[in-house]
């Protein structure tokens, strides 16, 4: 039975993960901090004779005893609200937990998956955006601490298989949505939905025009496993190329929810990216690997799943979570 170690897996990508490894056969081995993490998102895996939890911060040394096949690291916050308010833990979990993990895998002899993101590119003056675009981001900037986290976690990684010669892969993850995400995390899906379950009018930054592309959970993870299981080392894009306006979005969950809120407008955010899209040209070569859950199907899903929620986790504050300091 090979075995995995799954970092950041209370959260909304890693506990998809350990379900989708643990339905392959796998031993799984998660680990979290909690930091931005829920435990309820893998209660349902806390019998299971082939899983085991440890909650732990990999930005210190991580030791796993016995041997190991593979690591997938998506430790990391994603969400403005969390980088934002823990910039040192997001940029100590992208150097120093990169750097521990790749050394686990050298020592272990163990391929690695590193999790970045489409904001490698910044605020993208290529569109679509291939993988060979080296981006356009702001480093001193309030995104700086998460993009130049994920942009060193890359170039860390390909030293490693450069003059370690470890396994590595690379997937550069685009806009993502369904069952699990936090409902107050900022981001655009999460925030519509909760704001219309609440009868809120539906909260726009900027004027609405600026783009992005969703893909299901379910769809990223296939690629995930694809791409873990390819022998190819550079990164790769994996997300939904269609792409939409944040206003026409809106407009979407609206219809979706049946409800009458009106869209309200706010200042766009500093260094916000105005398109998001994914070229996937080699995904689909390289994995054979394209998205198939159309977004209507995912929203309902999501949908359902947010509404099924208990009334307190609807109104819990956003910006109500309390986050350790660090140093």
């Amino acid at each position: 039975m090979p075995r995995i170690l799954i970092t950041g897996a209370a959260g909304f990508l890693g506990s998809h993960l350990c379900d989708r490894f643990i339905k392959e056969g796998y031993d799984v081995i998660g680990m979290d901090n909690l930091i931005t993490g829920d435990m309820r998102n893998i209660e349902h895996l806390m019998q299971l004779p082939n899983f085991e939890f440890h909650h732990h911060d990999v930005s210190k040394y991580v030791h796993v005893a016995g041997e190991l096949d593979e690591i997938l690291h998506f430790a990391s916050p994603a969400s403005p609200i969390d980088y934002l308010k823990i910039p040192i833990q997001t940029l100590k979990v992208g150097s120093l937990g990169t750097h521990n993990l790749l050394g686990l895998a050298k020592d272990k002899k163990a391929r690695i998956l590193v999790a970045s993101t489409s904001e490698v590119y910044g605020d993208p003056m290529v569109h679509p955006q291939t993988e060979e675009y080296w981006g356009n981001v702001n480093p001193v900037g309030p995104r700086g601490v998460y993009d130049e986290a994920k942009r060193f976690q890359e170039a860390i990684t390909m030293a490693y298989h450069t003059y370690h010669g470890v396994e590595t892969r690379i997937i550069r993850i685009f806009n993502t949505y369904g069952p699990r995400m936090r409902l107050n995390d900022g981001r655009a899906l999460p925030a519509f939905i909760g704001q219309a379950l609440r009868g809120e009018d539906l909260t726009v930054f900027g004027d609405g025009s600026q783009t992005r592309s969703f893909c299901y959970v379910d769809d990223l993870v296939e690629g995930i496993y694809r791409l873990l299981k390819s022998d190819y080392a550079g990164p790769v894009n994996i997300g939904n190329p269609i792409e939409i306006t944040i206003k026409e979005f809106a407009e979407e969950i609206i219809k979706l929810t049946g409800t009458s809120q009106k869209i309200v407008y706010k200042d766009l955010p500093k260094d916000d990216p105005k398109q998001r899209q994914p070229d996937i040209t080699l995904a689909r070569k390289l994995l054979g690997w394209e998205p198939k859950v159309n977004r209507a199907e995912g929203l309902r899903i999501t949908y359902d799943y947010f509404k099924s929620l208990p009334e307190e986790e609807l109104y819990k504050e956003a910006h109500g979570r309390s986050f350790p300091r660090a140093i």
